[in-house]
């Protein structure tokens, strides 16, 4: 994610490495001689200035990489330069900090450890070789700074979790408003095309009821009008569900609805479906199911799952139906012995424009779910890789 995408962020960026520059410059030219270790210093004020200012250019993860090596450098650079300042080991302490500021997780466990390295060595030098000559306060209570030095790292551990933790419920929160502005952008296209989708619909409908009521016509041919019909009044219903984006419609006619029905009105539909890859649906439900709904919602909600469970089947297996009283509850199982999948991809089932098949866009499971929680259901999808789904739909029994 990029961090410098406007201007306002970048300018106070610049604004606050400017202080920190300057105040790097002033710590080489105050009180300090023109040496070795004035050039030394020098020449690290300008690495780490350099990486500062180039960063929002090449906003990567060499870039990252390369500034928290760069103020590493310097810092301990500092520390071994100027060993009679005591507030450098004070620095050395809150180094793996500067890797908070990128909230990159690797980064920062990367900074951690490669401190916790260098102090190592550094501790090493100073009780073999220098033996407290120019480190006097280290040596002098080596356990108690080494207890601090390790307290300072756990201290910056917790910080940047919490920050890290902060940081993906903020992303998160980023990306559901995205998604809702592009279910909003959706509902106002639904709402424009809506009526003329409805006309051509309703034209269809007419002469499907008219020549339905034809006598000339053979009954046989009018056998499967109604259904047609149906599936019109359906695809009108589903119409008016996406209008709901743009414009939400509470007042819906609910009544007693027989599961049993349902379902068996659902199979009927998808069994022709499942025919070309020889799949069938084997229903299996306990009679006086009922439950307070819209039948036509109901039926778009089954129709949704159990077509996603066929899609998802091997060729010539079955998708099995169950339903059942459980207590206080009507619940319906729809199972197949598909890919399945992983508990990553079941987490994201439902969320807009999120969707498994390379065509899909995800709308479908969107209604699913709010239907189920329009009349106080639950649904729950159970999947494992190659071993298949069950998808559990369960609502207050009528």
């Amino acid at each position: 994610m990029k961090e410098f995408q406007d201007g306002l962020h970048k300018k106070s960026y610049y604004l606050i490495v400017s202080v920190i520059i300057a105040l790097m410059v002033l710590g080489v030219v105050i009180d300090n001689t023109v040496n070795m270790r004035f050039i030394a210093h020098g020449l690290m004020v300008t690495v780490v200035s350099g990486c500062l200012l180039l960063y929002p250019r090449y906003e990567n993860t060499i870039m990252r990489y390369t500034t928290v090596f760069a103020s590493t450098g310097y810092l301990y650079s500092l520390f071994y330069l100027y060993p009679e300042v005591w507030s450098g080991f004070v620095l050395l302490c809150f180094i793996p900090a500067l890797s908070i500021l990128f909230f990159d997780r690797t980064l920062f466990y990367f900074s951690l450890v490669l401190n916790a390295m260098l102090i190592a060595f550094t501790f090493s030098y100073i009780i073999i070789i220098d033996q407290g000559s120019n480190y006097p306060y280290v040596i002098s209570d080596i356990a108690e700074n080494l207890v601090n030095f390790i307290a300072s790292q756990v201290i910056l551990y917790y910080v940047f979790h919490l920050s890290n933790e902060r940081m993906k419920k903020q992303r998160l929160y980023f990306e559901q408003v995205q998604q809702a502005e592009r279910l909003k952008t959706t509902g106002q296209m639904a709402a424009a095309v809506a009526h003329e989708i409805r006309n051509p619909l309703t034209v269809v409908r007419g002469f499907l009821q008219y020549y339905k009521e034809d006598p000339e016509l053979n009954e046989n041919f009018k056998r499967n009008f109604s259904l047609m019909i149906d599936e019109l009044q359906t695809a009108e219903h589903v119409i008016t569900q996406f209008l709901s984006m743009a414009k939400p419609d509470q007042a819906k006619l609910t009544n007693s609805v027989d599961i049993e029905m349902v379902l068996n009105d659902v199979s009927e539909l998808l069994n022709t479906y499942g025919l070309p890859s020889d799949n069938n649906i084997e229903l299996s439900i306990d009679t006086g199911c009922y439950v307070n709904a819209n039948h036509i919602e109901l039926k778009q909600l089954f129709v949704n799952v159990i077509k996603n469970a066929i899609e998802a089947s091997p060729n010539g297996t079955a998708v099995y139906v169950m339903a059942e009283k459980i207590k206080a509850h009507i619940e319906v199982r729809i199972i197949d012995n598909g890919k399945g999948m992983t508990q990553e991809e079941v987490n994201s089932l439902g969320t807009p424009f999120y969707s498994l098949k390379s065509k899909g866009t995800g709308l479908g499971l969107m209604i699913c779910y709010n239907i189920v929680e329009k009349y106080n259901g639950t649904i729950k999808f159970e999947s494992q890789q190659g071993i298949g789904t069950t998808v559990t739909v369960r609502f207050p029994i009528k």
